[in-house]
């Protein structure tokens, strides 16, 4: 899935009004497993001043860059962390992780040639999903579709469950972030 629809869903099943600190947590979480990709993407490019056919031809599957994927998009690591939480009782800890954990239930299915090793350090093993969430080779349309539907209806959801203005400003935000690809890609490309 695209980040921004990551963050939908973990606001979607952990933000709770009067909550900012929880709901922090887990727009945190939804972001956790995707962030090490935008540093080292944003490192590559302004830093280096790497083209985005290098960056996602050679740098993303370097041993350097899939060794830090392997770490952030961890499962296991994810799920102690979640354990580790919910024994010391640390509810703020588990509602990021607990996001983070669902944006990798989503990722699982949804990738394939950009699929990672979730079962790290137990196994370096990699499913490779027949679904892709952008390749259209791999049902990437209908897939997207959905995708966007689910955001659509999961911020409705929230607009209703959030009264305030700065936070409907944030759904809305997020929402736009979502669809902005759809949007712009179609009227650059022709």
């Amino acid at each position: 899935m695209n980040t921004p629809a990551h963050l939908i869903f973990a606001a979607a099943a952990f933000a709770r009004p009067g909550q900012r600190k929880r709901n922090l947590a887990a727009l945190a979480g939804g972001l956790a497993p995707d962030l090490a990709l935008f540093l080292l993407i944003g490192w590559a490019s302004f830093v280096e001043g790497r083209s985005p056919p290098q960056i996602f031809r050679e740098d993303y599957v370097s041993p350097l860059w899939q060794g830090i994927f392997r770490v952030d998009n961890s499962i296991p690591l994810w799920g102690a962390l979640l354990g580790g939480a919910l024994a010391a009782r640390g509810p703020l800890l588990a509602v990021f992780a607990g996001a983070a954990l669902l944006h990798l239930a989503f990722d699982l299915p949804l990738h394939n040639s950009d699929a990672r090793p979730h079962f790290w350090p137990l196994s370096d093993w990699v499913f490779r999903s027949p679904l892709s969430y952008w390749n259209p080779a791999r049902h990437g349309d209908l897939v997207g579709a959905v995708e966007i539907a689910a955001c659509v209806a999961l911020c409705a959801l929230l607009w209703r469950r959030f009264e305030t203005w700065p936070a409907r400003a944030l759904i809305g935000a997020g929402l736009l972030a979502e669809l902005a690809p759809g949007l712009i890609w179609p009227l650059i490309l022709g």
